[in-house]
């Protein structure tokens, strides 16, 4: 199968648009969906959903451990409650919530990170979330994931409406184009999704990284003949050992892209999985190293650590031993 990257912007939005959207179009029939914010409705795009849906809609303020809880109690009540926060506050500040209130006691709380990664840019380390993968992939009991594009966040929202499982969900700023037309390529939580194939070289990517390793891999294609295999392992856990086990065995070379910290995410997580199971690939981690991020925008920051059309192609190049 080859690159279906579709370059045209044309209709692109923002995830949190369509997680917006989405929510409000299922909230008109179902009147147990409960938005939560704090203070962060007009950040989370909710501010239609607010005018449309008053009494469902509960604004906590800057308090996201109060956040947590008050989501965690409407759960255990029945609603179906969605927790709106940056995601560099919510897995901070409430991460003892989300242990207890929520994973540990079984209540069906859909966390929602915004502006996740380095998505508020100049902000600076204090608003990055390039911890929260590592954190909550240590909590039993509650699945994490990140979209990559508009089509995986709508389907996102309808399956975790529709679930009676702790999640938490993560999204950035930007505009994501489509990332394959393909409908044979459906989303599922712990299944990742192969958005083209190649046996060279294979990408496994979350959330807003797909894209430029989509980008890379369709570079590397027209400028060197390599093909690669494009996956968006949107959801880091539960893992999708069956898909990861199918590219050990059929790629030359692995690279996993995240816009979150090298440690602790979905490249150490895919590490853990191949080093167990005994496969011996040339291996590479791409994400932001072990240091406070340079100032910038998101893209610069991106940029900057090799997360760009650029960086991963050139990181691709040194692993086969081409560069």
């Amino acid at each position: 199968m080859g690159s279906p990257l579709v370059e045209s912007q044309v209709g692109a939005k923002p995830n949190l648009e369509v997680f917006s959207s989405t929510l409000q179009e299922l909230a008109e029939t179902d009147k147990d969906i409960v938005a939560v914010t704090s203070d962060s409705r007009g950040s989370g795009k909710l501010v239609p959903f607010g005018k449309k849906y008053p009494k469902q809609i509960v604004e906590i303020g800057i308090a996201e451990q109060n956040l947590v809880g008050v989501a965690a109690g409407l759960a255990s009540a029945g609603k179906k409650a969605f927790a709106v926060s940056p995601a560099c506050f919510l897995t901070a500040r409430a991460l003892e919530q989300i242990k207890n209130d929520v994973a540990y006691s079984d209540n069906p709380v859909r966390l929602i990170g915004i502006s996740a990664g380095v998505s508020y840019g100049a902000l600076g380390s204090t608003h990055h979330s390039l911890h929260d993968y590592a954190a909550l992939r240590a909590i039993n009991n509650l699945i994490v994931a990140a979209p990559a594009d508009n089509y995986e966040t709508e389907q996102a929202i309808k399956l975790a409406a529709a679930s009676n499982k702790p999640l938490y969900l993560r999204f950035g700023k930007k505009n994501m184009p489509l990332l394959t037309t393909d409908e044979e390529v459906p989303f599922q939580f712990g299944k990742g999704r192969v958005i083209c194939k190649g046996s060279d070289l294979t990408f496994i990517a979350c959330g807003e990284t797909v894209y430029p390793a989509l980008q890379a891999a369709e570079k590397l294609r027209n400028e060197q003949g390599i093909e690669a295999t494009v996956i968006s392992m949107h959801t880091i856990k539960p893992l999708d050992k069956v898909l990861l086990q199918e590219i050990a065995e059929s790629t030359g070379a692995i690279i996993t892209v995240e816009e979150h910290s090298i440690y602790g995410g979905l490249g150490e997580a895919c590490a853990s999985f191949l080093l167990q199971n005994q496969y011996n690939k040339p291996f590479k981690i791409v994400g932001i190293p072990d240091e406070y991020t340079v100032t910038g925008s998101q893209v610069e920051i991106l940029d900057h650590y090799g997360i760009s059309k650029e960086g991963l192609s050139n990181t691709a190049l040194k692993l086969l031993g081409k560069m």
